[in-house]
């Protein structure tokens, strides 16, 4: 923790991992995130504090739109306009993962842009 950031830990369940078979089946998962947040220096957080991280749900809604319609649309319409143009469907498949893949490496080369545009914060 520092004065001007606090990082968060999160540890994410899988829909299984309360079942009390889960250390049967290998289907239940445990993983931890970190995330670093904005803090006051004076907010007195300390290790091991249980808070709620908070975004705001515009936001988690702009991340939806990113993460799933926007390759939807991008994969849709390159198919349907590679098939309109007369390719046959498994080329205009895989050209629309393709053209999905680029998406997402475009996400991934702007990840600190994005990254900037979502601000957590925090409460006990």
């Amino acid at each position: 923790m520092t004065p001007q950031v606090t990082t968060v830990s999160i540890l994410q369940h899988s829909a299984c991992g309360e079942c009390h078979a889960a250390g049967l089946c290998s289907m239940a998962e445990l993983a931890e995130k970190t995330v670093q947040v904005p803090t006051d220096p004076y907010a007195g957080y300390g290790v091991g504090d249980e808070v709620e991280v908070i975004l705001k749900a515009s936001m988690g809604m702009k991340a939806v739109w990113f993460a799933y319609c926007i390759p939807l649309v991008v994969l849709l319409a390159v198919i349907l306009g590679l098939m309109g143009l007369g390719v046959a469907e498994v080329p205009a498949g895989f050209a629309g993962i393709g053209a999905v893949a680029v998406y997402y490496l475009l996400l991934w080369l702007f990840r600190d842009k994005l990254k900037n545009e979502y601000i957590f914060t925090i409460k006990r």
